[in-house]
């Protein structure tokens, strides 16, 4: 696997900011770098984009001036696809539309040599289909980028049917040379991040459909407890709902209606009325100067217990105990199903179904549920649900236990799977469907996530950290609660389960 030299030169057709990020990308790494569009005026501001990003790292001490003139002399500006005649590489970068899209691939393989590689960086558009018209559709690969290209490390690699994969391999190897993380995708819809990513918008608003927490809550949740770097809804309204409601709605479509992708009615309300997030001013949010964003939900102090009886093997929320420890209270160690007692309360990790419905199931009426966190030795952060069986007494000494241990608790309507711990399954089970279909390895799956979204975890390695046993039946307990298909089983974590 051998990536190209950087005598080779590259083409970038189209100059807004994904393609003069990768110019920059590129020229950085070495290669002389036609940058072309339409619109000259959007040339000559392309490179003044890339002038100002190069000069920021110079001011950051992160680029010597020298290094500075050198990459900036490597972008040369061009006015006529014929003066980039000579590129090896040349990488689309324009308009999202599969007909634009074939005729200027269709233009690049006459004008460029037979061994040059043609490579978009479409983010949803099929690579098979944008090839299925050239004489040499083995040579188109997709190299997609995410905004910025300068910062961010992902670079997905993605073969249509036709496909060489020794160009997918060169690709590869060149993303990797210029400093990117790459990863092997088929070209199938949302290729990894895009359809893996799905359930992170999507259960956050399904709970929020069923007026469990507001929007600010279950972003601090998100972010404090599971160390996401945004909250759903804030990200949501940074990347614009009318975006992110299209891409929700282009891989339901391209799947033919799979209830897996169903798109939410709460954010076409807001497309509806033009409440597109920062863009616009409001989003879920309010964004101005005289703006405040609104605080998360937290519950008032609860008196700390003496002691706690921990009763059987917490699993992922074992760290709890040592942190009561700390705090002064005294552990009595007895066998049990993984739970703490206190107060007449048992304070439980969920398990996927509601408090309520476990309580019945098996009749601990003062039952209260705590949520995933990444870390339960330093969360400051944890969500609850009490079953509607729970009384105010014990529910105040299970609040009580957790924010001994110096734990902020907010609380949710008893939902399925809480907040945390029904997102990181439901990515889980995306992202092995990825896998059980063949778009990428698991491996590539976890990189995806982690490069290109700043996920704590990849998925899948977060559900080997959780155990597939565990996983498996969180994700049973909401097929189960919902009786939806979007909530179905992937049969390659069923598998892993019984390994």
């Amino acid at each position: 696997m051998t990536a190209l030299a950087t005598s080779v030169r590259v083409l970038v057709v189209g100059a807004g900011a994904m393609g003069s990020g990768i110019a920059h990308v590129a020229a950085r790494a070495g290669h002389s770098v036609y940058l072309f569009d339409q619109n000259a005026e959007a040339v000559d501001k392309g490179k003044v984009g890339i002038d100002k990003d190069l000069r920021f790292l110079v001011n950051k001490g992160k680029l010597s001036e020298a290094d500075y003139q050198t990459i900036l002399a490597r972008v040369i500006p061009v006015t006529r696809l014929e003066d980039a005649a000579d590129a090896g590489l040349a990488i689309e970068a324009i308009i999202e539309n599969l007909t634009a899209k074939q005729e200027l691939f269709a233009q690049l393989e006459k004008l460029l040599s037979a061994e040059a590689i043609l490579a978009t960086n479409t983010s949803s558009l099929s690579i098979t289909a944008m090839a299925a018209n050239l004489a040499q559709s083995q040579r188109l690969a997709g190299l997609h980028f995410f905004n910025p290209a300068p910062r961010m490390a992902l670079v997905e690699i993605v073969s249509g049917l036709a496909t060489d994969p020794a160009i997918a391999d060169c690709l590869y190897a060149t993303a990797r040379a210029w400093g990117k993380v790459p990863v092997h995708a088929k070209s199938t819809p949302g290729f990894i991040v895009n359809r893996v990513a799905r359930p992170y918008y999507a259960e956050a608003l399904r709970v929020l459909g069923e007026q469990a927490a507001t929007p600010a809550t279950l972003d601090a949740l998100l972010r404090d407890s599971c160390r996401f770097p945004m909250g759903p809804f804030e990200l949501m309204d940074m990347i614009g709902h009318d975006i992110n409601f299209a891409v929700t709605r282009s891989v339901y479509d391209a799947y033919f209606g799979d209830k897996r992708f169903v798109p939410s009615l709460i954010q076409q309300e807001l497309v509806l009325a033009g409440r597109l997030g920062r863009k616009t001013g409001q989003g879920f949010f309010a964004y101005g100067d005289n703006t405040v964003k609104p605080a998360p939900d937290m519950l008032a102090a609860m008196p700390a217990p003496a002691k706690v009886v921990i009763a059987g093997d917490l699993g992922p929320a074992a760290a709890l105990a040592q942190r009561l420890e700390t705090a002064g209270v005294v552990i009595e160690y007895q066998q049990g199903n993984g739970c703490l007692q206190v107060g007449g309360a048992t304070l439980a990790l969920s398990d996927g179904r509601p408090a309520t419905i476990r309580t019945a199931a098996e009749n601990i009426p003062d039952l209260v549920l705590f949520d995933l966190a990444f870390d339960y030795a330093t969360t400051t952060r944890l969500a609850v649900t009490r079953a509607d069986q729970c009384s105010d007494a014990a529910f105040a000494a299970a609040v009580g236990t957790l924010q001994a241990t110096g734990i902020a608790v907010s609380q949710l309507d008893d939902v399925a799977g809480i907040i945390a711990l029904r997102t990181v399954c439901m990515l889980a089970n995306e992202g092995a469907d990825a896998v059980s279909q063949g778009i990428a390895s698991a491996a590539d799956v976890n990189a995806a996530m982690t490069s290109g979204t700043n996920y704590p975890l990849g998925p899948l390695a977060w559900a080997e950290k959780l155990g597939f046993a565990r996983v498996v039946r969180i994700l049973e307990n909401l097929h189960a609660h919902y009786g939806e298909e979007r909530y179905r089983l992937s049969p390659w974590l069923r598998r892993r389960a019984v390994r």
